[in-house]
């Protein structure tokens, strides 16, 4: 019966190209043989395909590959995470590279900068020009024809072509589409470039589709080539792809980062949360100018006002200074007032520290002014703001567990 089974499984991977190890072949089998022949074949096919989704090093599958596989399967894709509100940071966002060979994402090994090389420029441009190609040729139009099926409900095909077919033409052709990215290498001279080349374009004659098109935009461009000039009657952008599309492609990678492993669109956990708080908001805000006693006053007028129906969080963004750069930033940031109010003594107001507690359990506003060297942290109170500038006491604050924020607020304060 073990025999059978490991012969079966086998097969099936074989069938997709796949390769089992010893170990692996035999956690498989140990994993299926409670399972009745009925629904055996069904399991077997969804770990195969929960294998497929990952990044995978190559076609032999070791046992810690399966074993992943095998607990995506059990779990359903439902996350176990109870934490349904984080913050990514820029640098945690996991960098894909997309391998045209084995068509999947691989995650980056590449060394993250915050200032980039010279060459990161044109990588930058050369990823983008990746990602939409291999998106653009899943589209109806460029997928190539079905064998055996009725001519008469079939769409027209295309083909794209790269710009060295072109250039390795020297006769004429006709009825050419090429994505590109649009460049003027010359004055008054506008090229389609892609990673094979750059020829130049004849856009007397184009019929534009709906859209902003720039320099350095990626499009798609139909029309003829002769005497090293593409002559374009249609210029577009490439079509655009439903979520729902990729997602069947690539599976439930998850692409932003943050503690789940799987995209939160496909946690089922987070679905029924978020169908069960039908009135639960995030309140965005720009240009919030720490400097400026007006925006501080205002400020206060909207916590005031969100007091009774507190949202989920608070998100403000730059600029935090009123003026639009220079070098005075930093101390700006250090030289405001220890209260941000139109009071001239902060002691003046009366700190209940109940209501303090209150207003960082709902996250009305817990910030960090990323955008400067100087490091300090922003609390805001349902009815009055007030700021406390860098002091161990609330970085130890904000590491501990929120029952105990009250009696450390209070030792704090009183």
């Amino acid at each position: 019966m073990a025999g059978r089974l490991k012969s079966s499984i086998m097969s099936a991977f074989k069938m997709h190209g796949l390769s089992l190890r010893i170990e692996a072949s035999k956690f498989l089998v140990e994993a299926l043989d409670p399972v009745n022949e009925v629904e055996r074949e069904e399991w077997l096919d969804r770990i195969i395909e929960a294998v497929q989704k990952q990044p995978l090093e190559s076609s032999m599958i070791d046992r810690v590959t399966l074993e992943a596989a095998v607990q995506d399967c059990v779990q359903g894709g439902e996350e176990d995470s109870d934490q349904v509100f984080s913050v990514i940071d820029a640098f945690d966002i996991p960098k894909f590279d997309y391998n045209s060979e084995r068509k999947k994402f691989i995650p980056s090994t590449a060394l993250r900068s915050l200032h980039g090389q010279a060459t990161d420029k044109a990588q930058l441009f050369r990823d983008r020009y990746t990602v939409l190609f291999q998106r653009t040729s899943r589209h109806e139009l460029f997928t190539p024809a079905v064998m055996g099926a009725n001519p008469e409900h079939q769409t027209k095909k295309f083909q794209l072509r790269p710009v060295e077919y072109l250039l390795g033409s020297v006769a004429k052709l006709g009825e050419i589409i090429v994505l590109g990215m649009v460049t003027q290498l010359k004055p008054g001279s506008y090229y389609l470039e892609d990673p094979t080349g750059a020829v130049k374009m004849d856009l007397s004659q184009t019929n534009f589709h709906n859209g902003l098109f720039t320099e350095n935009c990626f499009v798609l461009a139909e029309g003829w080539y002769e005497d090293q000039v593409f002559h374009v009657t249609a210029f577009g952008f490439p079509p655009p792809e439903p979520a729902k599309t990729t997602r069947a492609y690539f599976g439930n990678i998850n692409f932003f980062g943050g503690p789940s492993a799987t995209c939160a669109k496909a946690s089922t956990k987070l679905r029924v949360m978020e169908r069960e708080n039908e009135d639960a908001m995030i309140v965005f805000l720009s240009d919030v100018w720490l400097d400026d006693s007006k925006v501080m006053e205002k400020l206060r007028v909207l916590f005031t006002g969100y007091s009774e129906i507190c949202p989920t969080a608070f998100v403000l963004c730059g600029n935090f200074t009123s003026s639009p750069f220079g070098s005075s930033h930093i101390k700006t940031l250090k030289g405001i007032t220890m209260y941000s109010c139109p009071a001239s003594n902060w002691q003046d107001y009366e700190f209940d520290y109940k209501r303090i507690c209150f207003a960082l359990k709902t996250k009305l506003l817990v910030t960090r002014l990323s955008d400067v060297t100087y490091s300090q942290w922003i609390f805001k109170d349902a009815d009055f703001p007030f700021q406390i500038s860098t002091n161990p006491f609330f970085f130890q604050l904000l590491q501990s567990p929120f029952e105990d924020w009250e009696t450390l607020l209070h030792s704090f304060l009183v």
